[in-house]
């Protein structure tokens, strides 16, 4: 797992988020592209982070002016990249060296569940991208 360098602001970005949430955060993303703020939450702590009805992430969004994504963090890379791409129901994750020397993951998902996958604009496979960068130094997410 890589060690992600957090700035003032995102420590204070992950403060605030638990202070709503109560869920213990380990890593923040501003994804200006996609106008979100994405927030890695520790193993088992997914479901005190959204809350009953979406509530504590709803008020997490209000507060920061975006939409707030939360992914449950994992000890292994195909399991993060599973948590990341969320709901969609993830068949299998292969990491795929490549001839360059870069880490791919080839992910396999049920067939009704791509379009969930990829997202609206290609914005959930981009959310699963740049979160396994940042911890497992993998150069990209594809769905097989």
């Amino acid at each position: 797992m890589g060690r992600v360098k957090l700035s003032m602001d995102d420590m204070a970005l992950i403060a605030k988020f638990e202070q709503i949430t109560g869920a213990a955060a380990i890593d923040v993303v501003r994804d200006d592209d996609g106008d979100r703020i994405i927030v890695v939450v520790r193993a088992k702590q997914l479901g005190r982070a959204i809350g009953k009805g979406g509530e504590r992430v709803r008020a997490a969004s209000e507060v920061f002016g975006r939409t707030v994504d939360v992914v449950e963090m994992a000890e292994t890379v195909e399991e993060f990249v599973k948590s990341a791409l969320a709901p969609a129901r993830v068949e299998e994750v292969k990491i795929v060296k490549q001839r360059d020397g870069s880490k791919v993951a080839s992910v396999t998902v049920k067939n009704e569940d791509r379009g969930i996958a990829i997202g609206r604009e290609g914005r959930n496979v981009a959310r699963a991208r740049i979160l396994v960068k940042r911890h497992f130094d993998l150069s990209n997410v594809v769905i097989a």
